[in-house]
């Protein structure tokens, strides 16, 4: 017996072992005591792969016929129960094919889902005026974490249910087609329903690897050949187009798509600095445990990797410069990459609309957010006032709502607090000083939800979170704001699912993300009914 098969074999029994322990803890506890364990486990070899011979340019799949249904229209469920307790991992490719086989991937039908009307003081809504005008239609796409599942640096042996967060997903490796499939899905929309734009929530790759991003904004943009793929050139299922590690064809999006940074962007696991941990992704073992596609079913080994430069992290300057070189620079430009974050505005044509960009990841370490005084004082009170005195209507976004904001530290690493960092009531204080904001748009918490926001003696404003492209549900959320004529505004988002017509990678990415909830090993993001299609009311602005 090989080498790489004694581990991969080895690999599952420590799945196994694992399904009695908990997972989705918070991020900091999960990559703090996987930091630790991979100190403590051994390296084992495996055999490199063969380079597989050249594959046929990819073909680009057609257009999606029809405009898909909003979840108001209808909604889809899992059909299989969740199991309680947990007795299969999906990280073992023996008990994820039998859980597929018996219907754990499965999703039925049901009714759709209106729109739960609020206001921000819990009056009665207002009766919509004779004339209300649409000002932007646009659609938020948070948490894809797009992952190279090959990567040395991943941790999937610490997966299990209840405790640890996101360690290994069974559809990571079909994520660059899940995500074509919401690229195609969101371009069908705009052909029946146009769209102004798509803002990012963050975590748009998983560990802020240089191939992560690059084939984050290839999907994007658009590219005639997208390979997510990492070390060896795999071919799990020999011939083009049939698996997730072959090329495929990116039709991109047809509206302006916007940056939005967040901690895994920046961060390495979402957690630890990048210059850290600069050796591990570009090494050749893996103690955390990453997949194996030469063997069948890319089951979670350790040991020896083909390494590959490409995996190298990026620091933020490099992942800006990464961003402003591609396509029209996604809001990300010169001046941005001078400041160093992404902060920046953009107003939404033929409306009082502007929208704010805050960058919010820590790069001193862990999951929560953190808006530094120094940022206050230099871009964000600066453009708060300048849109005050513009009388523009401010949209903030950031990859972290003001919940997850925290003060810098990281216990993981003995980081202390930094010095200037605002507390949650400081900053929901500052914001409610402007009475020209109507919504903190954000993601970070993989679940749809809707927060009043009510400052003590200020403006009250709405905080609304989409969950992630990532995990279950896998949505995007498609938002609306409208001038009622009737001294409101409202704020109207409705979930979407993703369409994988003519695209089986895709589906079979869904079904794998499927089992991930139904095995009692993923988390459900739809959050409180009330909270995942919603019309939201404020007074007007004056």
């Amino acid at each position: 017996m090989s080498q790489a098969r004694a581990v991969g074999i080895a690999g599952e029994e420590h799945g196994r072992r694992l399904i009695a322990r908990g997972r989705r803890g918070r991020a900091a506890t999960f990559c703090a005591l996987c930091f630790l364990a991979c100190l403590a486990i051994s390296a084992c070899a495996r055999e490199e792969s063969v380079a597989p011979a050249p594959l046929p340019a990819p073909v680009p799949l057609p257009a999606l016929r029809d405009a898909p249904p909003l979840t108001t229209d209808r909604t889809w469920a899992p059909r299989v129960a969740v199991a309680d307790p947990p007795d299969r991992s999906p990280a073992v490719p023996g008990e994820i094919e039998q859980m597929l086989a018996e219907g754990y991937g499965e999703l039925e039908l049901g009714p759709g889902q209106p729109l739960a009307s609020a206001t921000i003081d819990d009056a009665p809504p207002p009766p919509r005026g004779e004339r209300p005008r649409l000002l932007t239609r646009f659609v938020h796409l948070a948490d894809t974490q797009l992952a190279d599942d090959e990567s040395p640096a991943r941790l999937a042996i610490f997966d299990s249910p209840g405790v640890f967060a996101s360690a290994f997903r069974p559809q990571e490796g079909h994520e660059c087609r899940i995500l074509n499939a919401a690229v195609r899905t969101i371009n069908a929309l705009h052909r029946s329903t146009p769209l102004d734009f798509v803002l990012l929530g963050g975590d748009n790759a998983d560990s802020a690897q240089t191939n992560e991003i690059a084939w984050f904004t290839a999907i994007l943009d658009g590219a005639e050949r997208v390979e997510c793929d990492s070390g060896a050139d795999d071919d799990p299922v020999p011939g083009p187009d049939n698996d997730p590690k072959d090329p495929f064809f990116a039709e991109g999006l047809l509206m302006p798509w916007r940056w939005v940074t967040g901690n895994h962007d920046v961060l390495h696991q979402g957690n630890f600095p990048v210059a850290t941990r600069a050796e591990l992704a570009t090494g050749s073992t893996s103690d955390g445990g990453t997949r194996d596609w030469s063997l069948p079913g890319g089951p979670v080994i350790t040991g020896e990797v083909v390494p590959d430069p490409r995996r190298a992290l990026l620091s933020r300057p490099e992942l800006l410069d990464h961003v402003a070189a591609t396509g029209d620079g996604h809001g990300i430009g010169p001046d941005e990459r001078t400041y160093g974050k992404a902060f920046y505005e953009f107003d939404v044509k033929d409306s009082p609309l502007r929208v704010i960009v805050l960058d919010t990841a820590a790069e001193t370490g862990g999951p929560n957010g953190v808006i530094l005084q120094d940022d206050v004082d230099r871009f964000i009170l600066p453009a708060l006032d300048r849109a005050k005195r513009e009388r523009r209507w401010v949209i903030l976004t950031s990859h972290h709502a003001s919940s997850s904001l925290g003060d810098g530290s990281f216990a993981a690493t003995g980081t202390p607090a930094v010095p200037g960092a605002l507390a949650v009531e400081a900053w929901q204080a500052l914001v409610g000083g402007y009475d020209n904001v109507l919504l903190h748009l954000a993601g970070h918490t993989h679940v749809h939800r809707v927060t009043r926001v009510s400052p003590a003696g200020g403006h009250a404003y709405w905080e609304l979170e989409t969950s992630a492209l990532a995990d279950y549900p896998h949505q995007v959320r498609v938002i609306e704001i409208w001038d009622d004529d009737n001294g409101f505004v409202a704020i109207r988002g409705a979930a979407l699912d993703y369409a994988a017509d003519d695209d089986p990678i895709a589906a079979e990415g869904r079904r794998r993300a499927i089992v991930d909830i139904t095995s009692g090993f993923g988390s459900d993001g739809r959050g409180e009914p009330s909270w995942r299609n919603v019309e939201l009311s404020l007074a007007r602005p004056d």
